[in-house]
């Protein structure tokens, strides 16, 4: 499912509440520097010349629905069809983002889910320090794991690097986690137990964030071949955070 218009909703977020979204990718496909096997938007779709909204449209369509708001918010919200940090006045739509959320919702927090492929760029890092939430996702911590199921774009990307990038927040961040089973051509899906779950805690330690965010897929997936992983068993996941004293939401 694409997100059609540069602003969407309010809609109720499992995880965040009453949210705005805001869509700064290409309308028409998605765009994104990982492949996600469980990503609800699809398949990437390889586009020579994508077009992207301005930042000039992005602030006047925000603009122009927050002027006509009748509903309280609890968030404007960046996802949308691909990777929200890809686009290059980033820094900018965020600054103007967050000027108009003073003017018209200062209660309201601005929002970013990203997958954190872009904080090797100082401008990105520098816009997601203006936010008041930065939902990064880290999927798995070994690389063969990362690869499978996140499929990212750059081959040579590393679980180091993008922990190296992740410490720039000094945990004033939100982990995300999609935990998940299955298979993607015929090659196993996992990262709920074993040492892929022994890596992944090893990297919540390290990176000891403000908070994380587990959750397991919801809609239809690309890939047909996957599994729900049950409530309980998240919770078996959890629990030894939660004891530790680390702040953990779970969507299942």
């Amino acid at each position: 499912m694409l997100f059609d218009s540069i602003v969407y909703g309010p809609i109720h977020s499992r995880r965040l509440g009453i949210s705005l979204g805001m869509e700064i990718m290409p309308l028409e496909h998605k765009l994104c520097t990982f492949n996600c096997v469980y990503c609800e938007c699809g398949w990437n779709t390889p586009v020579s010349h994508p077009k992207l909204p301005t930042r000039e449209e992005i602030k006047a369509a925000l603009e122009a629905k927050l002027q006509n708001m009748t509903t309280p918010l609890d968030v404007i919200t960046f996802s949308g069809n691909g990777e929200p940090t890809l686009h290059p006045d980033f820094l900018g739509i965020i600054q103007d983002t967050c000027a108009l959320r003073d003017r018209y919702c200062p209660n309201a927090k601005v929002s970013v889910l990203s997958n954190s492929t872009q904080l090797g760029r100082p401008e990105v890092v520098q816009a997601l320090k203006l936010c008041d939430n930065r939902i990064l996702k880290l999927d798995a911590a070994t690389d063969e794991m990362m690869r499978r199921i996140d499929l990212p774009v750059n081959e040579h990307l590393t679980v180091e690097t993008l922990l190296h990038w992740l410490t720039q927040f000094d945990g004033d961040f939100t982990l995300q986690t999609c935990f998940l089973k299955g298979t993607h051509q015929g090659v196993i899906l996992d990262n709920t137990a074993g040492k892929e779950l022994t890596a992944w805690y090893e990297a919540v330690d390290f990176l000891h964030p403000k908070q994380i965010m587990i959750y397991v897929i919801d809609r239809k997936t690309p890939e047909e071949n996957l599994e729900k992983i049950p409530r309980a068993e998240m919770e078996a996941i959890a629990a030894p955070l939660i004891a530790k004293g680390f702040d953990v939401s779970i969507s299942a």
